[in-house]
């Protein structure tokens, strides 16, 4: 076996190890194994492994300032009270407080990021559960996953995958970003919301709220845990609006309200760092590692070959059929890595913005399919096992199915009528 099919299989090998978790094993596990066989087989240099972990340290940035954050939500009773706010508007119905968390996921996603709606709301929707005293929680927590990747289009900063396919030059103004992607993004969040409803109708009709929640008091600290998150929602528009990476005001603002946080209540920072969710950073680490391997086998030269011939020749099938088959590959290798290599093949083809937007309408939201299709749904995944709660990849998978498919086809179609 020569070194091209070594490292394709080794690639494989690593998605799959990822995607159904051998012996239980965490997907971080695969992922380290992966970039590990690719440095001992010789198939990628330490240093090209070591540039590949580089390239993701805006993403690792990212992360930790948005879990620091979502530690200190919880841990000083923010979810707590959001929960009660949640659950007394509902009004002891289950359809209600269905429709009332997607409005707040389409709101956390599209101003805080998908990523941040998997950290942030998640724990705060099963405290709502809980105080709701729910007979199921799913149904209410696979509203975080879904909207997650379905809003991650509205803005630049919804998702930080945007930032990959469209950047430098390639960058549209907000109100050109909004010309291409307003309507599609509508078609994605309301036939997300149908597909899901309908999916879930059953368990919610055999539900129940309890009535006689009382709304719970916000203490001096959860509020400055909510100034956080605020501060670092306006933080991300203006990075985003000058073209700035959004990792390093993200953990900038992560930091200084742990910071703050612990002064106030004269706490040791181990408790908090202690509970977060550090194996993600290496997960992603050595996704980076696979896809640089991937890139030095040719792969981004003839991708953007055959994105600049079809653009020529066949510009709307060419998009179209760019984002099916990205949506698809990002499921099965994670769209972090599909959306890298997929952004890289866009910029050296220089493909138009209708093709490009495919691309990252593919990348975005194809990974509602599977439950390791994105970060953000990895992330998702994790914050519920922290809580006891668990689903299968097959489970995920019929609810997919479901749910992607139509609103990938809306979305394309949309954006192909514009």
């Amino acid at each position: 076996m020569n070194a091209l099919m070594m490292t394709w299989a080794i690639a494989g090998a690593t998605a799959f190890g990822v995607i159904t978790r051998p012996f239980a094993l965490p997907e971080a596990i695969w992922a380290v194994i992966g970039a590990a066989l690719l440095v001992a087989l010789g198939l990628i240099g330490i240093s090209d492994a070591w540039a590949g972990i580089l390239k993701g340290l805006d993403v690792y940035l990212f992360l930790i300032g948005m879990m620091l954050l979502s530690e200190l939500a919880r841990r000083e009773g923010l979810f707590d009270w959001l929960a009660s706010i949640a659950t007394a508007h509902a009004k002891g119905s289950p359809r209600r407080l269905f429709i009332l968390i997607y409005c707040v996921g389409i709101v956390v996603t599209v101003f805080l990021s998908n990523d941040a709606t998997a950290v942030v709301l998640t724990p705060a929707v099963y405290a709502a559960c809980r105080a709701a005293r729910v007979k199921d929680p799913m149904p209410y927590l696979l509203i975080c996953a879904f909207i997650a990747n379905a809003a991650s289009f509205v803005l630049p900063i919804s998702n930080p995958a945007n930032l990959v396919i469209f950047r430098g030059e390639t960058m549209p103004s907000l109100l050109r970003w909004l010309s291409i992607f307003a309507l599609p993004s509508i078609a994605s969040i309301a036939v997300t919301f149908l597909a899901l409803y309908a999916s879930q109708r059953s368990a919610l009709a055999a539900d129940s709220l309890a009535s006689d929640i009382h709304e719970t008091e916000l203490t001096p600290t959860a509020k400055l845990a909510a100034l956080g998150l605020c501060i670092t929602a306006v933080l991300l528009l203006a990075a985003s609006a000058l073209g700035l990476d959004l990792g390093l005001p993200t953990f900038v603002a992560g930091c200084l309200t742990t910071a703050s946080i612990l002064l106030i209540t004269r706490q040791s920072p181990t408790a908090t760092l202690k509970e977060i969710s550090w194996s993600v950073l290496p997960l992603v680490g050595g996704l980076f590692v696979i896809v640089e391997a991937l890139n030095r086998t040719g792969l981004i030269d003839h991708l953007a070959g055959y994105l600049a011939e079809g653009a020529r020749d066949f510009p709307a099938q060419t998009g179209a059929m760019a984002g099916v088959v990205v949506a698809l590959v990002s499921n099965l290798v994670n769209n972090l890595p599909a959306g890298l290599v997929a952004g890289s093949a866009v910029q050296a083809a220089q493909v138009p913005d209708k093709i490009a937007g495919a691309v990252l309408i593919g990348v975005d939201l194809g990974p509602n399919l599977s439950i390791t299709g994105s970060l953000a749904t990895i992330l998702w995944l994790t914050a519920m096992r922290r809580e006891g709660l668990d689903i299968g990849a097959w489970r995920f998978l019929k609810i997919g199915v479901v749910v992607m498919i139509p609103a990938l086809a809306a979305s394309l179609a949309t954006l192909a009528i514009l």
